[in-house]
């Protein structure tokens, strides 16, 4: 198993009303696993809990057979993470920010080379790589955060709403690269509104409602319904999606 989270639970105030709490989550090799809810749910908490970015108060997340309150150096090599919104040095260029964090993650100057064509073949950045990334499109920041997020070759790929603001070429491209990674092993887990995308992707999907996971959901079982995973979700939440 890749990821194994459970009875997780985080507090943002000291009356220890919970934002999230007994959550149970877990990505095997070669799975893709969809986070969804509405607005304000908890799924962007519980990713940040699973990167290390927010301590919580109760529960345990293992990455790799790694404890990531105990083993939290070990635990953050093996993932690579994407959030909402960029974190990006915009006076580089792409390509000196893929070879900033390849030096974090201490990549061989071969292994990174090896990647970055890959990429490159993939997602077409073409002579911008070696451009400022400040003069970047949304999309093409996207890439190169992806891009920058995979060049230690992570067994886990975690992403917060990575298709927002994509055309649909790029939002191909790296639901391309989702099948890619997973096939290799690997583990992808995402957060998402778009229920077709999530339902066309991932083999399951957890369901979160006001900081509670309320639902797994075995994709292939229920694609064999016939019914529409959107229309589902909005049944068992039991309100209208907020905008």
């Amino acid at each position: 198993m890749i990821l194994e989270v459970k009875d997780l639970a985080k507090s943002y105030t000291k009356k220890g009303n919970f934002a999230i709490e007994d959550i149970n989550i877990h990505v095997d090799e070669k799975e893709i696993v969809g986070l969804v809810g509405h607005n304000g749910a908890g799924k962007s908490t519980t990713i940040k809990c699973v990167c290390g970015m927010h301590p919580y108060e109760k529960g345990t997340i293992i990455i790799c057979d790694h404890d990531l309150q105990k083993e939290s150096i070990l635990a953050k090599s093996c993932f690579g993470y994407v959030p909402d919104e960029f974190s990006l040095y915009e006076k580089m260029t792409g390509l000196e920010f893929i070879d900033f964090m390849a030096d974090i993650y201490k990549v061989s100057l071969e292994d990174r080379k090896s990647r970055i064509d890959e990429f490159q073949k993939l997602f077409q950045l073409g002579p911008s790589i070696n451009k400022t990334i400040r003069t970047y499109s949304h999309g093409m920041k996207q890439k190169i955060s992806i891009m920058a997020s995979l060049i230690h070759n992570p067994k886990l790929f975690i992403l917060d709403e990575p298709m927002v603001g994509l055309d649909p070429y790029t939002s191909n491209q790296v639901k391309d690269y989702f099948k890619l990674h997973a096939s290799r092993g690997n583990g992808v887990v995402f957060s998402s509104h778009n229920l077709n995308d999530v339902q066309k992707l991932c083999s399951r999907c957890y369901v979160i409602d006001q900081g509670k996971m309320i639902e797994e959901i075995n994709i292939n079982e229920f694609n064999k319904t016939g019914k529409d995973l959107e229309e589902y979700f909005l049944t068992i939440t039991k309100r209208e999606a907020r905008v």
